[in-house]
C-alpha cells in the first residue's frame, strides 16, 4: 500500500471496464450483499477486478450516499472497503489453494481509518492486497482514494467458512 511520496490511484483496465463483469458477477451473480451483490438493485453494486496481486475497483456515489453535501458517508466507505477487501481474501484463497471458485469468506473484523473527507462527486478508487494468510484466515489491507489522495484505509481479517455456518454462501 501507499507509504508516502507520490501516489497514483490504480485504474481499472479498459478490458475490464468494457466487459463490466467483475468478480462479483463472475462468482456470485445471485448475491444480495448491500455492498457488492449484483442481485441487490438498491445496493452499491461494487465491481472488483483482479490486477496482479491486488483487487481494484472504481465506483461512483449517488447523492443519497453523502454524509453531508459533497462528502461520502463514512458507513458507505466502510462498506465499500469491507466488501472489496473480502473479495481479495477469497480470491487469494482460491489462488493459493488452486480452487475452481473462491471459498465463502466472512469478515472476522476490520478497522477503517479516515484520513480526509472523500468527495462524493468524483470517482472512488479502491485497492486491496493481502498482508498475510494462514490456514483459513486472511488479513487484507485496503485503501479508498479520490483524485490520487488516500481518503481512508482499512485492515481486515477474513475467514473461510464451511457449510453449516450461518453466513455460508448467503450474501
Amino acid at each position: 500500500m501507499h507509504a508516502g511520496g507520490s501516489f497514483s490511484a490504480p485504474k481499472v483496465s479498459e478490458k475490464y471496464r468494457l466487459s463490466k463483469k467483475g468478480l462479483q458477477d463472475t462468482y456470485a451473480a445471485a448475491a444480495t450483499c448491500f455492498g457488492c451483490g449484483p442481485a441487490n438493485e438498491k445496493g452499491l453494486q461494487l465491481k472488483s477486478f483482479l490486477s496482479g496481486n491486488e483487487v481494484v475497483a472504481e465506483w461512483r456515489a449517488q447523492p443519497h450516499h453523502q454524509a453531508y453535501m459533497g462528502a461520502l458517508n463514512g458507513g458507505i466507505i466502510g462498506c465499500l472497503l469491507d466488501c472489496h477487501c473480502n473479495w481479495r481474501a477469497c480470491t487469494h484463497l482460491m489462488e493459493r489453494d488452486a480452487l475452481g471458485a473462491p471459498p465463502c469468506t466472512v469478515t472476522a473484523g476490520y478497522e477503517v481509518t479516515f484520513l480526509r473527507p472523500a468527495p462524493s462527486d468524483e470517482t472512488i478508487h479502491l485497492r486491496a492486497e493481502v498482508v498475510n494468510s494462514k490456514g483459513k484466515r486472511v488479513v487484507v489491507a485496503g485503501e479508498l482514494m479520490v483524485n490520487d489522495k488516500v481518503c481512508a484505509t482499512c485492515e481486515g481479517t477474513f475467514v473461510a467458512v464451511e457449510p453449516g455456518h450461518p453466513a455460508y454462501h448467503r450474501w
